[in-house]
């Protein structure tokens, strides 16, 4: 191993993508879908390598092969900032949003998992940490599971430990109330509940939806109208009975996506996803951002990666442990972080992101690349 004062150039930066069958139909507000495609970068330094996700399309995986492998090969591996910002200036006539910018998080998340390795120290020790664990949401309760399959998901999680869930509303509006009911009874009373419309409902129909969902004391209304629509989560989170917070932010791509929802005071919480973000350097920026609002970040799914992350947010709220993504991590790596007590606790014996493909498994659902 190089010592941390020497530069360590970037050799390789190669990438592959995995798609996954769901192990149910899944759906949301908006959208139903059966699969989910992992993007993995991997990038090396001599004989140490890093690995990186985001979770997007194979046409993802391309980008990081064609546009951006060439901008960050070469470059120290231990000056992540500076192979962000070049990757980062060179998607400028592309647009920085969408999938650019799942592939830029994608290859960032595998520099700093590569920089931790080469320190032989877990990520979470590189970045300061203030904590060793990170309290966690049980989410999923999709709106294609039949009423017995919500319960009994939900209801798993609160007795593994997890004091707070999250379901899917939105897909049929008449059916949501009954369906959140039905949740608040199978949790039980002390278990915090939150739903997630994914910016299923008007103005005025979450407005409606956000007082009866109270009666089941429904405490998180996420993106209860469309991220866009900022006027509108504005308006929500003036209105929202008290002690019901209003986030958004999972589809935020730049530092100016956040700081549109801040700037408006259209979240009680801001949530972002460091696969999409810009990766581990977008999310500390973010969570800078939002610091400077006063207001707490949530993290959005991707637990694995995230887990490292959280633990040097200073206003972290919370860590989704989104059903798909946990089998998903747990089917594809091993060395993932531990559940225990509601929080997530990432191995500190282990360096980097302490991930390790299984390529046995992997393999099976490779779609573009090699391994």
């Amino acid at each position: 191993m190089a010592p941390a004062t020497v530069d360590v150039p970037i050799t390789d930066i190669t990438a592959a993508a995995f798609t996954i069958p769901t192990d149910y139909p899944e759906a949301d507000g908006t959208i139903a879908w059966n699969s989910t495609t992992l993007v993995l970068v991997r990038a090396k330094a001599g004989d140490v390598s890093g690995i990186g996700y985001s979770y997007a399309d194979v046409a993802t995986a391309q980008f990081v092969t064609e546009r951006l492998a060439g901008i960050a090969a070469g470059r120290d591996a231990n000056a992540t900032s500076a192979a962000w910002d070049a990757m980062v200036r060179s998607v400028r006539n592309l647009g920085g949003s969408g999938l650019a910018a799942m592939a830029i998080s994608a290859v960032d998340n595998a520099l700093w998992d590569l920089k931790a390795r080469l320190l032989e120290i877990p990520l979470y020790r590189l970045l300061g940490p203030l904590r060793t664990a990170v309290p966690v949401y049980g989410s999923g309760g999709f709106t294609s599971y039949p009423i017995d399959r919500l319960r009994e998901q939900l209801s798993r999680w609160v007795q593994d430990g997890i004091p707070r869930v999250k379901m899917k509303v939105g897909t049929d509006p008449s059916s949501d109330v009954a369906r959140v009911e039905a949740a608040r009874e199978a949790i039980g009373p002390e278990a915090e509940l939150f739903v997630d419309a994914n910016g299923a409902y008007s103005r005025k129909q979450a407005l409606a939806k956000a007082e009866r969902f109270l009666d089941s004391g429904v405490s998180w209304f996420e993106e209860p109208v469309h991220q866009k629509d900022v006027a509108g989560l504005r308006l929500l989170r003036d209105r929202a009975p008290a002690g019901m917070d209003i986030a958004a932010g999972e589809y935020g791509y730049t530092l100016t996506d956040f700081r549109v929802l801040l700037e408006a005071g259209a979240v009680d919480v801001l949530q972002a996803d460091a696969t999409r973000c810009g990766g581990i350097t977008g999310f500390l920026r973010a969570a800078a951002l939002c610091a400077a609002f006063d207001l707490p970040l949530s993290a959005h799914t991707a637990p694995s990666l995230h887990a490292h992350v959280c633990c040097a947010v200073p206003n972290l709220r919370h860590l989704e442990y989104f059903h798909d993504h946990v089998r998903i991590e747990q089917m594809l790596f091993d060395g993932g972080p531990t559940l225990a007590g509601g929080e997530l606790h990432p191995d500190p014996t282990r360096p980097g992101l302490g991930l390790e493909l299984r390529r046995d498994v992997a393999t099976r659902y490779l779609v573009y690349g090699s391994i």
